[in-house]
């Protein structure tokens, strides 16, 4: 009897002690909203995603003269999201050809890197990469021009493109891609005294195009892009001719202590991403990196074709997965994933994804609204205090020519100008689909989730007549005056 009593009361306490050493493992993070590649359909070429502030935000090439963002809480959302103008520019040499945007916080500020030309030139002698300066942390801006980041060694005259920026040792270095003393389209790199300005004006070239793999249609080394982990930094690059299926990714690692040293640089004799022809994924290429809301998960993005034959135009769409790493610390990509296949999103994703978005005024704080809900072609676009109603929810529908159109929820009609009028004054309507430029509109970003709606044929933006802050103030087109009753919030809605 005692006996046994004895070893219950050592088992007991042999077992709390076991207890009290046992660690409690973390619960898995919740996996995020679901979404499906492609996460851009139009333009999606050479992305640049960065997650700041319960956001994601996605800028792309356009080969315009202006560049677009959109921005979601959810990597799903971006799907759908407006795409709204952040910039453009009419100075001669850099208005057109605008190419692979990214954008890099310092201090305070978003630094938007990307490459343009000047207009009417042949594609593409005239590519130099330039900078802007956020106002303040709002990633969308609103910017202004910094400077043109060249080298004297870069040929022709300077070209150079696909900027980003690498951080090592506390300081900044520009890489891109270039021509240096003959090379073929190599991977360069110059010191940087501050975000926006180049310490030397000569360009060191860290890897050339030499291997098999890496020069498929023509040899070329482009895109570099850093990745940080566990101490070590990696640059992946793009590799091959943009035109070929065979656009693949490679792989740097600094090996040495001096990023402008080649000999610090050690290239992956294989590529690390590439095409998948039994998932119908050719050319994936030009890829970003960020990281779930809760900053457990690494995400690569990146474009690709959905045919052999998809090139180095819009027919590239953005797509986005989840990666890990190898048991040597190198990154493990895997393979790209088909699309229309449904994937859980980012860890810790909480917001809803929208599936519609409302326009708030500035001035009055009302929402641009259909009138009664009226399904009749002329109906008149009005404010009404925002109630919820389908009738105030709108679809943003980019139609790939940095232009969008305005779906109503409720009536499947969208914004017009009536008649196609380009006064001031002209009503704003509702109409069956048409297809022209009176139903098209620019939302260009005035700053605090506020833009202006610019109609692509006219040049004038939504206007809700003389200031009016009552229900029914009419809603017409007029001259830009830069004023809070020109300007309207994208809410996301469901």
């Amino acid at each position: 009897m005692f006996r046994t009593r004895h070893w219950l009361v050592l088992g007991a306490a042999l077992l709390a002690v076991l207890a009290s050493l046992v660690t409690t493992q973390p619960a898995a993070a919740a996996e995020g909203r679901p979404y499906t590649n492609p996460v851009k359909a139009q333009k999606g070429a050479d992305p640049w995603l960065e997650y700041y502030n319960g956001s994601y935000y996605l800028i792309n090439t356009t080969f315009t003269g202006e560049l677009t963002m959109r921005k979601s809480p959810t990597l799903a959302g971006l799907a759908t999201a407006p795409s709204v103008q952040v910039w453009a520019d009419s100075t001669a040499g850099r208005n057109a050809n605008m190419w692979a945007p990214e954008f890099h916080y310092f201090n305070g500020h978003w630094y938007l890197y990307y490459v343009a030309g000047q207009a009417g030139a042949a594609c593409c002698d005239t590519q130099r990469t330039h900078v802007l300066e956020s106002a303040g942390s709002d990633p969308m801006g609103p910017y202004t021009y910094k400077n043109t980041l060249t080298g004297s060694n870069l040929t022709p005259g300077g070209w150079l493109i696909d900027p980003s920026v690498l951080e090592y040792g506390g300081k900044l270095y520009l890489v891109g891609s270039g021509f240096v003393g003959g090379s073929a389209q190599s991977l360069v790199i110059a010191p940087m005294s501050d975000p926006y300005t180049l310490s030397s004006s000569a360009f060191t070239v860290i890897s050339q195009p030499t291997l098999s793999w890496e020069t498929s249609g023509a040899p070329v080394n482009e895109g570099p892009e850093p990745l940080y982990h566990d101490g070590r930094t990696f640059l992946t690059f793009s590799a091959s001719y943009c035109q070929t299926a065979d656009y693949k990714l490679g792989l740097l690692e600094l090996t040495g202590s001096d990023p402008l040293d080649p000999v610090s640089w050690t290239k992956s004799q294989s590529p690390v991403f590439q095409r998948d022809d039994a998932k119908g994924v050719y050319g994936p290429g030009h890829n970003g990196f960020f990281t779930s809301p809760d900053g457990s998960e690494n995400w690569i993005v990146y474009h690709a074709n959905s045919s052999a034959s998809g090139g180095c135009g819009n027919a590239r769409t953005t797509r986005a997965q989840k990666f890990t790493w190898n048991a040597d610390g190198t990154p493990d990509f895997g393979t790209p994933t088909a699309t229309g296949t449904t994937l859980a999103g980012p860890a810790e994703e909480t917001a809803t994804t929208p599936t519609a978005y409302t326009l708030v005024n500035r001035n009055s704080g009302k929402c641009l609204d259909v009138a009664g809900g009226n399904t009749a072609d002329g109906t008149n676009v009005l404010q009404w205090t925002c109630n919820g109603g389908a009738n105030q929810k709108w679809h943003v529908e980019d139609q790939g020519d940095d232009t969008s159109r305005l779906v109503n929820v409720a009536t499947g009609k969208v914004l017009d100008t009536a008649d196609c009028s380009t006064a001031d004054g002209a009503d704003i309507r509702q109409w069956s689909w048409l297809n022209n430029n009176c139903q098209k509109y620019r939302l260009i970003y005035t700053g605090s989730d506020y833009v202006r709606i610019v109609n692509a044929n006219s040049g004038k933006v939504a206007d809700v007549a003389d200031c009016s802050a009552a229900d029914g103030g009419d809603v017409r087109q007029w001259t830009w005056l830069d004023n809070t009753c020109q300007q309207w919030r994208l809410t996301p809605t469901t």
